[in-house]
């Protein structure tokens, strides 16, 4: 393969975990694919390529001659529609997220320019408080009532379906599928599910749409440029489903480093851009106690888009995010 010597590969603690990148055809293919895009745009690749394999995504730095470096990804096929939903976010919400330079939807590629600085970047350089972390929610979920419109259209691009409505059937399936729970954790989450199937019902009839739900989005997963602005990525996890499902991921981070006292006014100002519409704050906040529960089971069916090596790992990460469910919510 050409360009081999200029190649770094970092596989973190997964160094069992089995890729595209192991196939010389594979990574060739890639490569030319990266290559051949970047002419398109007058740019050519120089310098040393950063690979960072993971059981659910092939990531590249890319250095390109007298510009920012450009990074390649490349999802399992259970994730695959991420360049599709990137390129479309680009349309709907462009001030939110990043516009891809090039995706190839039926291979899972995308290419993408750099976002700036990871906001955790950021937050180990600065001394900086929770007030940075309400912004970045506020702008995320007026972000999400923005995208409420094109929740069908998300799910045709290929983003899973996990409608408030429809959780039951999905714990029902997840559960069922799952060869790591062990008798006993079976019988605690069957005694669970009339509680659960109440829970959606109640979520869905306080009004607010389903929309899009990150489902992992911490410090590393957006970029923060300049003050004030946020920029939103790495949606492979993501699902249409209710959109408070997406606050106890930040709220557990920021909770992690400033203790949970932070955690109603982290929950308020993701409540802000929601409220109107006849909604009280009560029960805005009882709608973020459903979710806060809820939001397990989407996190927990994203483990089961990994490479298919490492189906194993993701069986078990699957279990422990349905146990999760048992856990009574902080707020």
């Amino acid at each position: 393969m050409r360009h081999e010597a200029s190649v770094t590969v970092d596989r973190g603690r997964y160094q069992d975990a089995v890729t595209p990148w192991e196939q010389e055809a594979w990574r060739t293919a890639a490569l030319g694919w990266v290559e051949g895009e970047l002419a398109a745009r007058g740019l050519r690749m120089t310098g040393q390529r950063l690979v960072r394999l993971r059981p659910w995504s092939v990531l590249m730095r890319v250095a390109v001659e007298g510009r920012d470096a450009v990074w390649f990804k490349a999802n399992p096929p259970a994730s695959a529609f991420e360049g599709a939903l990137t390129e479309a976010l680009a349309r709907w919400v462009p001030e939110h997220v990043l516009e891809p330079l090039a995706v190839d939807a039926r291979r899972g590629w995308s290419l993408l320019p750099d976002g700036g600085e990871l906001f955790r970047s950021v937050l180990d350089r600065e001394a900086a408080g929770p007030e940075a972390w309400e912004e970045l929610l506020r702008q995320y979920a007026s972000m999400q009532g923005a995208l409420i419109p094109y929740a069908s259209e998300i799910e045709r691009l290929g983003v899973p379906s996990a409608r408030t409505t429809a959780l039951p059937d999905v714990f029902d399936r997840v559960v069922a599928e799952n060869s790591a729970l062990r008798a006993d954790q079976r019988g605690r989450l069957a005694e669970l599910r009339p509680a659960l199937v109440d829970w959606c019902a109640e979520l869905a009839a306080l009004g607010i749409a389903d929309s899009l739900d990150h489902a992992d989005l911490h410090d590393g997963q957006l970029f923060h440029p300049r003050p004030g602005r946020f920029t939103f990525f790495d949606w492979g996890d993501a699902a249409v489903s209710h959109p408070f499902c997406s606050l106890v991921v930040p709220a557990g981070r920021a909770c992690a480093r400033y203790g949970p006292a932070v955690l109603p006014r982290l929950r308020d100002a993701y409540l802000e851009p929601w409220t109107g519409a006849g909604r009280t704050a009560a029960e805005l906040r009882r709608a973020v106690s459903l979710a806060w529960r809820l939001g397990a089971l989407g996190r927990a069916c994203s483990w089961s888009r990994l490479f298919p090596s490492a189906d194993a790992a993701g069986t078990a990460e699957i279990a422990g995010g349905l146990l999760e469910l048992l856990t009574d919510p902080p707020l």
